[in-house]
């Protein structure tokens, strides 16, 4: 086989950078060590690239972010609005909000003050919620803040999977919480994951509550 030949079977020599790529690395990052983790240097050499090349690509670190939250975004099963009555729309909507972001914790506190303008999966997410509450009977004024309240909900309910499964242990305290720690005792008895079943109880009362009060007499 001649040399040339060689060098064509084998891998080349620079790595392929696109956007797919580099929005997945980026991704990686963000969700394994947090925001700070995200730099233009760190992102490159996760590429094995050098960061120059990578700004013939992306310009800026809050492209990076709008590449991210596409991805994350098409994660979220927003077809339900199209097959199912509002209320169980709502509650599989947000439950699968819930779950993508359990797995990206690291990125809530990025995302929720993250604008949409440049998100175009994240605007059409807004625009089936928004279509189907209005389609309910709910009122104009208080769609968005509906929205903005479940999403609230979701984004503490995904951060709470993460929680320690001791953490409502009284310990040394139990004399001054007899009711508290007795509640907790007769949660843990029911065998239930206690932030599934928190998240399951508050979505149904929140959606409930949030179509009652915002429905047009």
């Amino acid at each position: 086989m001649s040399e040339q030949a060689h060098r064509r079977a084998g891998r080349p020599r620079k790595a392929v950078l696109n956007k797919e790529r580099i929005t997945e690395h980026a991704l990686n990052l963000v969700s394994t060590d947090g925001y700070d983790a995200l730099t233009m240097s760190r992102l490159a050499k996760s590429l094995g690239v050098a960061a120059s090349a990578l700004y013939n690509h992306v310009s800026s670190k809050q492209d990076l972010l709008q590449w991210i939250q596409e991805l994350v975004m098409a994660d979220i099963d927003a077809t339900v609005f199209d097959t199912l009555d509002i209320e169980p729309a709502l509650i599989q909507w947000a439950t699968s909000y819930r779950d993508t972001f359990a797995r990206h914790i690291p990125l809530i506190p990025v995302i929720a003050v993250l604008p949409v303008s440049d998100s175009p999966r994240t605007l059409d997410m807004y625009e089936r919620v928004a279509e189907a509450l209005r389609d309910y009977g709910m009122d104009d004024g208080v769609i968005v803040p509906s929205i903005v309240a479940l999403e609230s909900f979701i984004f503490g309910s995904a951060m709470d999977t993460a929680a320690p499964h001791d953490i409502f242990e009284t310990k040394d305290h139990k004399d001054a919480t007899p009711n508290f720690t007795q509640a907790v005792a007769d949660q843990r008895a029911t065998g239930l994951n206690t932030s599934d079943d928190s998240f399951q109880r508050g979505l149904e009362a929140l959606v409930a509550g949030l179509l009652a009060a915002g429905s047009r007499s």
